[in-house]
């Protein structure tokens, strides 16, 4: 059992900060995992979490990797578990830089609009409260919020670098004479970014491995498998030799952590199938059934993810429903039947398909 704040010492200038699992019921939120990390007289931060006693123990960890006269701090998405002490780069007393994600910043502007979209798609799916009064529930345990410091600037505003490690070609931004890398991968939302410190060996995937399937309303199930793919190689290739992430509370070496990769990936092949049986041979589901179905699904393959609870099973059951093809039948019912738009070929009055048209050119 880890406590919020306990240090797992990676090496004599690096180490993971524990954060804790989300539990609405107890007024508990989660806080992501953060790194420290020094490269020369450069400290580095990998996300800040959130509350008090989190900043307190990521501030004492700043000073257990040597010693820094200069201070990069990265953000890797803008969810609020990840974001809520990034002021701190103000008070650390060097000069400072700090990135978050262009894509991510409204969504740190706004959090409420971002989590009252977000829950609008499960109403009517669980025994809920309503959407906006969930998203100010939530929030309201993220506090105090700070996700902006003086020195804030998108990672968009500096020249987007091709960065090949190993045999892979990734795009991102690099620091520190390219012993920190920045890869966009873009799955878990749409401003995500991972982690690759060159010197340690360590890959940060940050909620890129919070589950097989992403819940969020703006996730990329494709990104993330493609991702999850992609650090099987790194460490395949050795170019990574330890796996760190935002909520599982442990370092994965070597071949421990391709299983754990392809573990996810056999998981996400296995959910989609379930979901297909969930489906069956009607081309019609209501909501609230399918995400019954699924959650029976993710019960019997022991999917866990970084949080798992209702709420979130059933944000990824509505992705999985659009990742599958399904479309809801009316954009104004909460629980009203989705099924697959009906396929036709164009009829002879349609443009483009009399006898002689080449179409469009």
């Amino acid at each position: 059992m880890t406590a919020l704040g306990e240090l797992i010492e990676i090496d004599d200038r690096t180490a993971l900060v524990l954060g804790q699992g989300l539990h609405l019921e107890r007024d508990q939120p989660d806080v992501a995992n953060a790194l420290v990390h020094r490269v020369g007289d450069t400290l580095v931060i990998v996300d800040t979490g959130v509350t008090e006693s989190f900043r307190t123990a990521l501030r004492e960890a700043t000073g257990r990797v040597g010693p820094w006269s200069r201070a990069l701090l990265l953000t890797t998405h803008g969810h609020p578990d990840h974001v809520g002490n990034n002021d701190l780069a103000d008070e650390l007393g060097v000069p400072v830089e700090h990135y978050v994600p262009a894509p991510d910043i409204d969504q740190m502007l706004d959090p409420a609009q971002y989590w009252v979209q977000s829950f609008h798609r499960i109403a009517g799916l669980s025994p809920l409260p309503a959407p906006s009064a969930l998203a100010g529930k939530m929030l309201a345990l993220f506090q105090p919020m700070r996700p902006f410091g003086v020195t804030t600037r998108a990672y968009e505003e500096r020249p987007l670098e091709p960065i090949r490690i190993g045999s892979l070609r990734f795009a991102g931004w690099t620091f520190a004479d390219g012993a920190v890398r920045v890869l966009r991968s873009q799955g878990h939302c749409a401003g995500h970014v991972i982690v690759h410190l060159r010197d340690c060996g360590v890959l940060h995937l940050s909620d890129e491995g919070n589950g097989p399937c992403g819940a969020m309303i703006d996730a990329d199930q494709l990104k993330i498998q493609t991702v999850l793919g992609a650090a099987c190689r790194l460490f395949e290739e050795k170019e990574a030799t330890l796996l760190t992430d935002g909520h599982t509370f442990a370092l994965r070496r070597g071949s421990d952590a391709v299983a754990y990769l392809d573990g996810l990936l056999d998981q996400a092949t296995a959910l989609q199938a379930a979901a297909l049986g969930v489906i069956g041979e009607s081309r019609q589901v209501r909501p609230s059934a399918f995400a019954t179905g699924y959650a029976k699904a993710f019960a019997e393959l022991e999917v866990g993810g970084a949080n798992p609870n209702a709420m979130f099973t059933a944000m990824v059951a509505v992705n999985q429903l659009r990742e599958l093809g399904l479309r809801p039948e009316s954009p104004t019912a909460d629980d009203g039947p989705w099924s697959r738009p009906a396929l036709r070929n164009p009829g002879p009055a349609d443009p483009g398909t009399r006898a002689g048209s080449d179409g469009p050119g």
